[in-house]
């Protein structure tokens, strides 16, 4: 018997990418990253991976952002990031503002979100919000990059068909559902766009073969890693082949030794003037 279902189901669906783990950008000077990522921030340095001067993950919930000392890249777009004390993070950011002076850094504020710039240019719009309600109160919620205009249809498009997950475009935006409560963001715009510097997201995928297959048959594999493990970098109209939007995946299987990897996360809100003992981990 057919029964006439009383929600939309498609809602919940997951799709292929089961979460995106980091963000990757080259940083120069692991000081002022310390200073912006961690003291401003308030995210966590990772206490037990890149813990030398080469290089620094960040842990924020579940996510991180991956900083190794080799040059300067700058992510063409806004990364999303939430905070479980907006007002806390913004007496942070006025407090390291004089340890970045003469630098790219800036912070402002945008209705109920703070708009912050490290001191290489990245863009990070912060909120208190509730995508991470009931999980970790710190988060990378989404990546939104900018794209050429009229390239938002076919982006939609490749993730949809080539990658399984759902993707929808509003107001020339598509969104490509991560998991749970994440998602990549690809907002057109007509602005000239900066050449493509190298950065890149990592995301784990459960039908780990399947785009591989497709981007292996047309040349767009950049990277066989290991057994679980591949990286390409071009978004591409499935009509015509043309590159939409050059990104870097680091596409992982969930077979990966550092799935749902443990972070450690601090609870940014300690401090010596008002220490609360037991507190001084960040908890979901």
């Amino acid at each position: 018997m057919v029964v006439e279902a009383p929600f939309d189901r498609s809602v919940q669906d997951v799709g292929n990418i089961l979460m995106m783990e980091h963000v990757n950008v080259l940083v120069p000077d692991q000081r002022l990253a310390q200073i912006f990522y961690i003291s401003g921030l308030g995210l966590t340095r990772d206490p037990y991976m890149m813990v030398g001067q080469d290089n620094m993950w960040a842990n924020a919930g579940k996510q991180q952002f991956h900083l190794p000392t080799r040059g300067q890249q700058v992510l063409r777009g806004v990364i999303g990031i939430e905070v479980p004390d907006i007002e806390a993070l913004k007496a942070r950011l006025e407090a390291v503002k004089p340890l970045l002076e003469g630098t790219q850094f800036s912070c402002s504020v945008d209705g109920d979100a703070v708009l912050a710039t490290c001191p290489w240019g990245n863009r990070f719009r912060c909120t208190q919000g509730e995508a991470y309600a009931n999980e970790w109160p710190v988060g990378i919620p989404y990546v939104e990059f900018h794209v050429p205009a009229g390239a938002a249809e076919k982006i939609a498009r490749f993730y949809r068909e080539i990658i399984d997950a759902p993707s929808i475009v509003e107001d020339n935006v598509a969104h490509v559902r991560m998991g749970l409560k994440q998602e990549l963001r690809f907002r057109e715009t007509d602005e000239e766009l900066p050449p493509y510097d190298g950065h890149h997201i990592a995301v784990y995928i459960s039908n780990f073969s399947g785009p591989h297959a497709f981007l292996n048959a047309r040349g767009l594999i950049t990277e066989e890693t290991n057994d679980y493990q591949y990286r390409f970098e071009d978004i591409v109209d499935l009509d015509t082949g043309e590159t939409l939007f050059k990104i870097e995946h680091e596409v992982r299987s969930a077979t990966h030794p550092m799935f749902q990897r443990s972070l450690v996360n601090r609870n940014a809100s300690q401090n010596l003037q008002q220490y609360v003992h037991g507190r001084d981990a960040l908890v979901p």
